[in-house]
Order: structure tokens, then C-alpha cells, then sequence
């Protein structure tokens, strides 16, 4: 679909607006120190020091690093938009073509945000207003910073929805978040930021809750722009997939320090500092390896599942949606299944079927052949225990307000264990996912991402479970980390023989650790087989499309050269 002719708007000029040198970077950070500041407004501790690199138009640059390293405090100082009672710039310029930033008013910075500098955060359902239509929230920008009438403004922004490859653009612009899917939610924020043209834009892990084809689309769609704008582009992501795919050049960041920076192609063959070296051969490989799946007892049988939310009735106008059909798969004891597919396709379903979070429609899961599809509720209680899940994000999943040993325990003394007994399992259990014995005494905020992981793992293998349901459990994390994690699930599986369900949307972890792989879409099984075979020579479209969408894929990170 090609980009519609968008035309010139006029900002609210500033007093004097400083010439554009074609030749300069457009952006320039300058020796940058952010520290922390105390409750006196003293500032102390820096979470990034001493930050240089520039960014020119057309450029991509890569800020790659793990939590922590100061990538995102990196991206708000640079808009602005550091809370000052927390964080403050004190040393260094952030320059914006020449101008800056550190320097400028707060009127100042409104107009450089619009006209110069954009932003592209990780969760546009966190970025856009719930209950404000998205064509209205786009217009926004215009209302606040241009002089077009109502109508020109409307023109505009239905131009800039289509330039973005959005479907039944004026439906769209009357949506409202929630009726969008994540892909076309992402697009809107990517439309809201670049209306006014900007010189730069900041994407702050813009893909990283994405399936890979929708991922694929976003990256391809910022690139696009990009090129017709000559937009300077600063991308956050830990994921070296996207990095091989988009980067111009490369700024490898850890604990607020550039450890090692240079063009793409020199800096993933080639790295030359040990931390560089970590994170790139932590990314999981796309080639699945040979493994030979247990051909022990079945743990988990899943028969004919299909799962329709609403009901059709004359009185409702909203018509039912099969998010699962006939779905059927085993695990064994010992065994890792995945199940991979596009957002929408049914892998969470399934998995909540499986844990009977809810209630399927039709069909059987059986555990051990005690079928918990259809048990009432005082014979599910006992079933249960045998079988646990781990969702994405550990920190939505435990207490704030419990120490981490009161939420290990709290599911064995729901099942009568004594106090003493539930402490010395859930010490057991840290122990078993490497942690240290006295983590059963403080809180989640104390532990990092991939510790609270650990944590939540600890917490459903307390339970002894015959089956572990990992839904998306390490999407969220950092490369290294989620090397850890993929390795810790597979060394409890083959220690304790527990077979686990493994939903993921990333094909790279799912080479990794699967033994067979379920791909779906729309709901529906489209092929399965040995992890091995589906991915190196897979029989249907759509999973070679899935495979083909992958970002990275030419690179073996391991080896750091391009894949042959």
C-alpha cells in the first residue's frame, strides 16, 4: 500500500528557531550523567555517567544492555521527561540539532516535542487514554501545536492512520483502545508520534510483547517512515534478533556506562568486551536442537478442547468467538511441548483451559485421566496441586506486600502442610532454582526480574506438580537472564521429571527448549511434530511464515557470524 502525500504542517514557532545543519547529527549526548536524588533533592548515586554518542538523519542507533543499565533513563532525558524528584541530569548536553535539551524551558521542551523529538513507549495500551477514541487522541497532538482547523486536522490524521497500513481507516479513527488488537494499538502510538515529522524518534522497546509477525510489521513500518522522513531513530530493546535487523550502529550500555559501541555488522561478529560477548551468545539460536522427546507415561492429555466466548442470542448483538477448536495434544512426563502462534491464535486459551483458570466449552484435559475439564469444584480442589502455572510478569504475579516466603507457602498451607514443613520445602524449592536461603525473607522489589521469576518457578514447583503451564514466562526478559531461566526449566524437568506446557510466542526459545512444538492459528492446530522437524522442515504456510518472520534469523549469535 503506498504512503499518502502528507502535508506540511505549520508548528507554533518559537522565538528563534535554530538553523538545521544538514551534515550534523541530529542528535548528540555529551558526557550525560543522570544521578538519583535523595529526599533533600541532594544528588547522589548516577544510573547512567559520563554518556556520549550522536545519532544522525536516517540512522538507527541500538541501545542494547539489561535491566538496569540505564537504557530507558537514557531515552527520558533525552525527551525531558526525567521525574525530578527522583533523577537529575547533572553533568553533560543532550543535543537536539544543536539545541540543548538539559537547557530548555518547560514551554520550550513542549514544542521541541512535537516538532523535533517523539516517543514510542513499550505498552501502548499504558500510552493511549481508555476512554478516548484513538482518532481523537491523535488529534490531540495537532489541536495542541499546529493552527488547522477541525477539518484539516481530521484529514490529517486519517492520512497518517493510512500511512501506517491500518484496515477501515475511519473505523479505526472511532475505536477505542481495547477494540484494537496490540499490533493496531502500536501503530496508532507510532502514528501519534510522528505527525508532526519529527527529527528524532525514541522507540523504548517498542516489539517486545509482540508476535513475531506483527513485530515484523512494526519494524518494516519505522523503517518505511523512516526512510521518507530521514527520521534519526534511537532504539531500546534487548532483543539481538531485532537489533541484527534494524541497527545502523550499536551502543552496548551496562550499569549507566557504554561498554562497547560500532556499526552493526562489526559489533555482532566481532565484539570485543566479555559483557558484549555474554549478551550476544545468550541469544537463543533459531536452529532447534536434536533432541529425542521422553517416551514416558502421559502427564497431560488435552481431547477435542474448544473454548467460544459468548453465546449467540437474540437479544445480544455480539457474536460468539471459538478461541479454541478441537484441540488435542500430550505431554509426557519429562517433556517440553510448546505451543507457538501469533497473538489471537489461542495459546493463552489453551493454556488457562489446561489449568482450568477457565472453563472450556468442550472437551477433556486429564491429568494422569482424572479429567478437570468437567470436575465440580470440591473435586477439582485436590487436582489442582498437580498441575501449576507461570505467567509473564513475576511482578504482577506476586504480593508487593508479602516477603517471598509467605507466598512459597501459601499453597501448601492451603493444603494442610504444617508452617515448619511449608518453610523447609519452599527453602528447598529457592534452592532448587538457585537462589539463596535467606531470599524467603524479603519482598519481590528486592529481587530483579529474572530473580522474581526464579521466585515464581520456586513457587509452583513447591507444590510438587506432575505438570508446569509457562505462559509467555520469559518473554519479558533480558537475553542473559532468559538464557538462565530457559536453563533452570530445563534442568528442573529433567531433575524432577515434570512435563511442562510451554506457550511462547518467540520461535528462538522454542528451538531451544521444546521437544515437540503445536503451532496454531486462529484457534485451530495448524501443525505438530518434533520441535526438530517443524522448524527446519515445516509442511504448512504459516508455519513457514511464522519461522520466515523471525528478526534475526540470518544470524547464529552464538558463533557471532551471519547464519550460512
Amino acid at each position: 500500500m503506498p504512503i499518502p502525500t502528507i502535508p506540511t504542517i505549520s508548528t507554533i514557532p518559537p522565538a528563534s528557531e535554530p538553523p538545521v545543519d544538514a551534515n550534523a547529527p541530529v542528535v548528540e549526548l555529551q558526557g550525560l550523567t543522570v544521578r538519583v536524588r535523595d529526599a533533600d533533592g541532594v544528588p547522589g548515586r548516577a544510573v547512567v555517567e559520563q554518556l556520549s554518542f550522536s545519532v544522525r538523519a536516517g540512522e538507527t542507533v541500538c541501545i542494547v544492555g539489561e535491566s538496569g543499565s540505564g537504557k530507558s533513563v537514557t531515552s527520558l532525558a533525552t525527551m525531558g521527561l526525567l521525574p525530578r524528584e527522583a533523577l537529575q541530569a547533572s553533568e553533560g548536553r543532550i543535543l537536539i540539532d544543536g539545541e540543548d535539551v538539559l537547557a530548555a524551558s518547560d514551554e520550550r521542551l513542549r514544542i521541541l516535542r512535537a516538532s523535533r523529538m517523539a516517543m514510542v513507549f513499550q505498552e501502548p495500551m499504558t500510552a493511549l487514554n481508555p476512554v478516548q477514541r484513538v482518532g481523537q487522541q491523535v488529534e490531540e497532538v495537532l489541536r495542541l501545536h499546529t493552527r488547522l482547523a477541525r477539518a484539516e486536522r481530521r484529514a490529517r490524521v486519517l492520512a497518517m492512520l493510512e500511512s501506517v497500513h491500518l484496515p477501515d481507516v475511519p473505523r479505526i479513527y472511532r475505536s477505542f483502545p481495547h477494540q484494537l488488537s496490540g499490533g493496531q494499538r502500536q501503530r496508532i502510538v507510532i502514528a501519534m508520534a510522528l505527525i508532526l515529522q519529527p527529527r528524532v524518534l525514541i522507540a523504548d522497546e517498542p516489539t517486545t510483547a509482540l508476535d513475531v509477525t506483527t513485530q515484523k510489521q512494526i519494524l518494516a513500518l519505522i523503517r518505511e517512515l523512516q526512510q521518507r522522513h530521514r527520521t534519526a531513530v534511537i532504539f531500546i530493546t534487548h532483543d539481538f534478533g531485532v537489533v541484527a535487523e534494524i541497527a545502523d550502529r550499536i551502543v552496548v550500555m551496562n550499569q549507566g556506562r557504554v561498554v562497547e559501541s560500532g556499526a552493526r555488522d562489526e559489533l555482532l561478529a566481532r565484539p570485543r568486551e566479555a559483557y558484549t560477548r555474554l549478551l550476544v551468545s545468550s541469544v537463543p539460536s533459531l536452529v532447534p536442537l536434536q533432541r529425542v522427546a521422553p517416551a514416558g507415561e502421559a502427564v497431560l492429555e488435552i481431547r477435542a478442547l474448544g473454548k467460544t466466548y459468548g453465546s449467540a442470542s437474540r437479544f445480544s448483538r455480539v457474536q460468539p468467538v471459538a478461541a479454541a477448536t478441537d484441540i488435542s495434544l500430550t505431554v509426557r512426563r519429562g517433556e517440553v511441548v510448546g505451543i507457538v502462534g501469533e497473538s489471537g491464535s489461542g495459546k493463552s486459551t489453551v493454556a488457562r483451559c489446561a489449568v482450568r483458570l477457565i472453563d472450556p466449552t468442550t472437551g477433556a484435559v486429564l491429568l494422569h485421566g482424572d479429567d478437570i475439564a468437567t470436575a465440580s469444584r470440591s473435586r477439582l480442589r485436590p487436582l489442582r496441586k498437580r498441575i501449576q502455572i507461570v505467567f509473564q510478569d513475576p511482578y504482577r504475579s506476586l504480593n508487593p506486600r508479602l516477603r517471598v516466603g509467605e507466598s512459597i507457602v501459601e499453597g501448601l498451607l492451603n493444603y494442610g502442610a504444617s508452617r515448619a514443613e511449608a518453610r523447609l520445602k519452599a527453602e528447598r524449592a529457592l534452592d532448587l532454582v538457585g537462589l539463596p536461603v535467606d531470599a524467603i525473607d524479603r519482598f519481590p522489589h528486592q529481587f530483579s526480574g529474572g530473580q522474581r521469576q526464579r521466585i515464581c518457578i520456586a513457587r509452583a514447583l513447591v507444590m510438587e506438580p506432575d505438570v508446569l503451564v509457562a505462559d509467555e514466562a520469559v518473554s519479558a526478559l533480558d537475553v542473559s537472564v532468559q538464557a538462565q531461566v530457559l536453563a533452570l526449566l530445563d534442568e528442573v524437568r529433567r531433575r524432577v521429571g515434570i512435563g511442562v506446557l510451554f506457550i511462547t510466542h518467540d520461535l528462538r526459545v522454542a528451538a531451544q527448549i521444546c521437544d515437540t512444538i503445536v503451532v496454531m492459528q486462529h484457534g485451530r492446530i495448524v501443525e505438530a511434530g518434533p520441535a526438530h522437524a517443524v522448524l527446519t522442515q515445516p509442511r504448512e504456510a504459516y508455519t513457514r511464515a511464522l519461522i520466515h518472520a523471525a528478526p534475526g534469523r540470518h544470524w547464529d549469535f552464538r558463533n557471532f557470524r551471519p547464519a550460512a
